[in-house]
């Protein structure tokens, strides 16, 4: 029998309690759902990037706190982002974030 997860009260910062792990520098990691595809949330602190990587697939990202950059401008906390497999770019966090990210097949960073 297949088993769900429910986060209650995400939008409102139901993530707040969730246990984060290192990632990146500057950056944690709460998986949700590890392999492909993957669903995780991201902590970005003031300042961090994650760096140059591609897209192998589409991966989608929900800013849930503050605001995270990159080339092709800002995605303030509500925004909703698509990447298209083949795509590539930097991202980072002048203020620091929370995003919830899925991906259909990992980033190759470059």
């Amino acid at each position: 029998m297949a088993e769900h997860l429910v986060l209650r009260d995400l939008l409102a910062g139901g993530w707040r309690e969730l246990e984060f792990a290192p990632f990146k520098p500057g950056i944690t990691i709460h998986w949700l759902q590890q392999g492909e595809p993957a669903v995780a949330l991201l902590r970005y602190a003031p300042g961090a990037r994650a760096p140059l990587h591609l897209h192998e697939a589409v991966e989608t990202i929900l800013v849930l706190e503050g605001s995270q950059s990159d080339a092709f401008g800002d995605y303030e906390a509500g925004s909703y982002v698509i990447n298209l497999p083949g795509s590539q770019h930097e991202v980072w966090s002048e203020h620091g974030c929370t995003v919830l990210l899925h991906w259909a097949k990992p980033v190759r960073f470059l």
